[in-house]
Order: C-alpha cells, then sequence, then structure tokens
C-alpha cells in the first residue's frame, strides 16, 4: 500500500473479539475454531462499518479454491459486498501476482520486491498465533497442495468428470510429484468439502465470472442443493487403488 500510495487504514480487533470472548464464556488461550472464527467475524464486521462511515464497499478476498472447499468463516470472510476474486482459483492468483511483478511493477522496485515477497509467503488464515519458530499454520498443511485441488476443480466444474477419470488425469499431470495415492487422499477429502460446503455457495456475494473454468456462483453457473449426497462420488473414489 506504501509503495503504490494507496491510503490505509489500520484497525485492532482485540477488544472487539475480546468482548464476543467474554459474552460466551469463550478462554482466548483456547485456540480452536472458534478463536478463530470470532476474529474473522470481529474484521468483517469492521470492514463492513468502514464501507458504511466513508459511502463505499468492501470488496471480498475469497478466491474460487476457497468457494470450492468452503475454505471461509461462513458471515466472515466469506461475505462481502462484491466478491472480486470469486471467479479466480488461487493457483491463478499467484500466477497473476507473479506476472504484475513482472511485468506491471517492472519499474517499481518496490511494489515488485513486496509481490514477491508475498508469493514466498505460505498460504495462511493467519488467525492463530505463531508457533515457537515464529512460523503460523499453513493451509496447505491442511487441505494438501492447492495445485492438485485447483486441478480437480477444473475438470469436476467444467466437464464434470468423475473421481476415477479425474484421477487418471492428475496421475499424468502430477505422477512425477505426487503418488496415486496421495491424488486419491486429496480427492476424497476435495469431494467431502465440496459438497459439504455448498451452503456457503447458496448465499455469496456477486462476482465476475472469469476465465473458462466455470463459476461458483449460484448466479452464474452452478446449480446445487446444499443437503447433495457425496456418497456415490465418494464409493467411486475410494475405489481408486492405490
Amino acid at each position: 500500500m506504501r509503495a503504490l500510495g494507496a491510503s490505509f487504514r489500520e484497525a485492532d480487533v482485540r477488544a472487539l473479539a475480546s468482548s464476543v470472548f467474554a459474552a460466551i464464556g469463550h478462554e482466548p488461550a483456547r485456540h480452536d475454531l472458534t478463536f478463530e472464527n470470532v476474529q474473522a467475524w470481529s474484521r468483517k464486521f469492521l470492514l463492513f462499518s468502514f464501507a458504511s462511515e466513508n459511502r463505499a464497499i468492501d470488496l471480498g478476498t475469497g478466491d474460487l479454491s476457497e468457494l470450492a472447499l468452503g475454505w471461509s468463516t461462513y458471515g466472515g470472510d466469506h461475505m462481502s459486498h462484491y466478491a472480486v476474486n470469486a471467479g479466480v482459483p488461487k493457483t491463478l492468483v499467484s500466477a497473476l501476482i507473479a506476472w504484475a511483478a513482472r511485468h506491471v511493477f517492472a519499474d517499481e522496485a518496490a511494489t515488485a520486491a513486496t509481490l514477491q515477497d508475498v508469493l514466498a509467503t505460505p498460504i495462511s488464515p493467519e488467525l492463530l498465533p505463531l508457533g515457537e519458530n515464529g512460523v503460523s499454520a499453513t493451509t496447505e498443511d491442511t487441505l494438501g497442495p492447492y495445485e492438485l485441488h485447483d486441478f480437480f476443480l477444473y475438470w469436476f466444474l467444467r466437464f464434470g468428470f468423475g473421481p476415477r477419470r479425474i484421477a487418471r488425469l492428475a496421475v499424468h499431470a502430477f505422477g512425477d510429484r505426487y503418488p496415486l495415492a496421495a491424488i486419491r487422499e486429496r480427492l476424497v477429502l476435495f469431494l467431502e468439502r465440496f459438497f459439504a460446503n455448498q451452503f456457503k455457495r447458496d448465499c455469496v456475494p456477486d462476482s465476475p465470472k472469469v476465465g473458462s473454468g466455470g463459476s461458483l456462483s449460484p448466479r452464474g453457473d452452478w446449480r446445487m442443493p446444499a443437503d447433495a449426497s457425496v456418497a456415490a462420488w465418494l464409493a467411486e473414489a475410494h475405489s481408486i487403488p492405490g
């Protein structure tokens, strides 16, 4: 922001989050899902409040990968006035940042260096304290590689391929890095999370459709009941050898 000359304000969410913890009787030292969600809700409440104060809009930061996997706090970072990145998978976000650093900001060293630093930083929800090594928990430690999930999503959403066919394609694309057993494990996780989190996609903000991989907006390409069963998909996925 400084390199681009953008104006900015910093707001401390601790007082707001602490009042919520006190109201519900949650011990802040317990770093569980509630600890993370309350921070996400507090942050979004402040963002909406700033937008109201300035007659502005809150641009959502969530992307297509997070929509697919439900990796967002319902009513927190899941919500905004306009979800500008909701049609862009996370791997493409990374590629665009790298491209912008090389080309758009080639003559602006401070901005390009900051973008490269962002790319070098592991993806993290940043809602937990740093570990003893000074590193925060990473998203891919929990979900697995985003390059696999985005690959699954493309063939699942754009072409409607089943688990076995997607796994075969993944072996051809990533077989030198991920064995079939690892691909199957992450594909099962993808399917479980995709079906379980449709309820979040039923009420997402407006967003543009970007690329040929499809969109998960209920006002665009995607129609799916929130109580759809994943059983048939999982049965096929579990039948993948490995």
